[in-house]
């Protein structure tokens, strides 16, 4: 489950990784932690600075056979690497009651941490942050930051009624004119998006209200300084800095809230998303609360593994250059018309490089005064969250559910092949996921329902041999069987390929040979006739 603080308790927190529970079983945790030296009270921490006096720790490396021996890569005596973590015995009752004590909060009804950190030299979090996350309903990522998700959607113009916004906030913003050069003064102006400006739904308002009280009560309970944001009101965010960042990515982009619309997206201009390394077409990406991230990331909490420094904001750019971003932005279209020579190019099928002489695009401002704005459109529309305020996607519960919506999306449109679609879907998901989960099957560990550790092969004792839980299959046979009646159904109704229907039947054929026991079979008296 989500954490609320970076701080191993082993399998002593049982599944869900609770310190109550972890407490109640005795209080002490041996875990993997980084080994770090308080110079003052000669103090074994795993933190970078002591909870009882504040000195900051240093750490201390531990040579195979030498022990403890200093802060250098190598022993000194051996010339052996050393390792900065090992296995301790905490006191973690007092750690939480110390940790309760110095910021003066109640404890929490629910404080999850993880079953052991995942980063190279094994840093943990200060307990502290995870009692305030748990005090605003927050969780953390593997990178100590804060996330909300949201669908991008591209926007180059807006006027102040649709994001909710007052016409005095958006001249503070630097919105002191319209799209035709009027001095801003009514809520129906029309605007031009500035390129690091974004709009985000009301959840992610509420959601970024939270994490700056957050940062609030850690900058005031926890470092002893003045709080930052001070926000009472969703309306108070409008102008504050996050951080947007994609998945996959190392690199966020700074932005800037200007006002807050109904539809569970994020809306942004379309350099920002491409700054992101995305391409507008519906992708899922993150914003950070700029404080949260300066004050909580760290690369020492980063996954010691291949991919480990994805999705973290390892640098930031605090500028969008058209020219450093991907070229496929710049093939946005920026005028406001279409000449007649276009309508014709159209009519005898022309190329679309034979027809830019007749549209405007960003490639063709690139390096000049107009490279980020004056960009025009074509179509008017009563307000930019017309139409589903959420996608199907997310409100279609099951997987059935959503192909049966798509495929009948797809009967209604003269445009769309529906038996193509019914082809895809098989090949491309439901065909590989059924081969996928077969394989796993034949090859898969067990699971302890008490402790969730996992094994590749079931031990001699028939029960865990950490905490004597009971051992389950990580892959079931509903889970293989997910998509098989799906596609037998999709095959039949869609007249797709012999070839595809054969492969269903082949699968179908291996599944059996695989759950069904002839032997042992139940029969009906007609079969011995």
């Amino acid at each position: 489950p989500p954490p609320h603080v970076l701080f191993p308790l082993g399998n002593v927190g049982g599944r869900v990784r609770q310190f109550k529970k972890a407490i109640e079983a005795g209080g002490t945790i041996d875990v993997s932690v980084r080994t770090m030296l308080c110079p003052s009270c000669n103090k074994k921490v795993p933190f970078p600075s002591c909870p009882d006096c504040g000195e900051r720790t240093v750490p201390v490396g531990r040579c195979s056979r030498h022990g403890l021996v200093g802060a250098s890569e190598r022993c000194p005596i051996c010339g052996e690497e050393l390792v900065f973590y090992d296995t301790q015995t905490l006191d973690l009752k007092e750690m939480y009651n110390h940790a309760l004590k110095s910021l003066g909060e109640p404890s929490p009804e629910s404080l999850k941490g993880v079953i052991g950190l995942i980063s190279a030299h094994k840093v943990p979090e200060r307990i502290e942050k995870g009692i305030l996350r748990a005090k605003h309903e927050l969780v953390v990522f593997k990178d100590g930051t804060i996330r909300y998700d949201m669908t991008d959607m591209p926007l180059t113009h807006f006027t102040p009624n649709e994001i909710g916004t007052p016409v005095e906030s958006l001249r503070e913003l630097g919105y002191t004119h319209d799209i035709y050069g009027n001095a801003l003064t009514e809520g129906e102006q029309l605007l031009e998006l500035k390129v690091q400006d974004i709009v985000v739904s009301y959840d992610c308002g509420n959601h970024m209200l939270r994490i700056a009280a957050f940062v609030d009560d850690l900058l005031d309970e926890f470092y002893g300084m003045e709080p930052y944001y001070r926000l009472s009101s969703r309306d108070d965010l409008i102008g504050q800095l996050v951080i947007g960042l994609a998945p996959h990515t190392s690199a966020g982009v700074l932005g800037r809230i200007i006002g807050f619309t109904r539809a569970s997206v994020g809306y942004a201009h379309p350099f920002f998303h491409a700054a992101k390394r995305r391409n507008c077409d519906g992708d899922e990406d993150c914003v950070i609360l700029l404080m949260d991230a300066l004050l909580n990331f760290s690369r020492w909490y980063l996954p010691d593994k291949r991919g480990g420094k994805m999705d973290a904001p390892l640098v930031l750019s605090t500028r969008i250059d058209p020219h450093d971003i991907d070229s496929e932005s710049h093939n946005l279209e920026t005028s406001d018309r279409y000449p007649l020579e276009f309508y014709l190019a159209t009519e005898r099928f022309a190329a679309p490089r034979d027809v830019l002489n007749y549209v405007d695009i960003v490639k063709k401002r690139l390096g000049t005064p107009t490279q980020y704005n004056g960009f025009g459109y074509t179509h008017e529309t009563s307000d930019i969250a017309v139409g589903p305020e959420n996608s199907a996607y997310k409100l279609l519960e099951t997987m059935m559910d959503k192909m049966d919506a798509q495929l009948k999306l797809a009967k209604k449109l003269r445009c769309v092949d529906e038996q193509d679609v019914a082809e895809r879907i098989l090949k491309s998901h439901f065909i590989p996921d059924l081969l996928g989960n077969l394989r796993e099957f034949s090859k898969q560990g067990v699971r302890c329902v008490k402790c969730n550790s996992k094994y590749r092969r079931p031990p001699l004792l028939g029960v865990c041999p950490k905490c004597g839980g009971n051992l389950v299959l990580m892959v079931h046979e509903g889970s293989v069987r997910k998509y098989l009646a799906a596609s037998m159904k999709l095959a039949d109704e869609y007249g797709v390929s012999d070839y595809t229907k054969q492969r269903i039947e082949i699968i179908m054929s291996d599944i059996s040979e695989v759950f069904e026991n002839y032997a042992t079979r139940q029969k009906e008296l007609f079969e011995f006739m």
